[in-house]
């Protein structure tokens, strides 16, 4: 997963006073990242064994999905403090795909290369989108 574009911060592509669309989300570099992140947990996990279809694969998948899908609906909210609790499950969600993926490399399962530099950096974004709508919720 690229991890070096730079566009402008995901705080400043959300704003409360524009109706949010479609657009508005995948504007968002966290979105974009987390669009990636799916993208290479579904291309690991068909490596896994057939065992663990119904187990950590299914987490893992789960885990993944949880992230743009909670931004996207964070994004579509009126008020910052509902934005910040969506964002808030969707950061929970990235830090359990971090120790799914520690426990898929423990059992010897292949896990992507880049992960924790992905995971890192898409951890930092989301925490800093998170960090704008608590204190925007502080304001309000």
């Amino acid at each position: 997963m690229p991890v070096d574009r730079m566009r402008v911060s995901p705080a400043r592509r959300h704003f409360s006073n524009v109706a949010a669309t479609p657009d508005t989300v995948r504007n968002l570099d966290i979105w974009s990242l987390g669009i990636q992140l799916v993208k290479s947990a579904y291309e690991v996990t068909r490596t896994w064994p057939k065992q663990e279809t119904y187990g950590l694969t299914a987490q893992v998948q789960r885990a993944a999905v949880s992230v743009p899908a909670n931004i996207a609906e964070a994004v579509g909210r009126h008020s910052h403090a509902d934005t910040a609790r969506l964002v808030q499950v969707a950061l929970g969600s990235l830090y359990e795909l971090d120790t799914l993926f520690e426990v898929a490399a423990q059992l010897g399962y292949a896990v992507p290369s880049d992960r924790q530099e992905a995971l890192d950096a898409l951890i930092r974004k989301t925490s800093s989108f998170l960090d704008y709508h608590r204190r925007a919720a502080l304001r309000t």
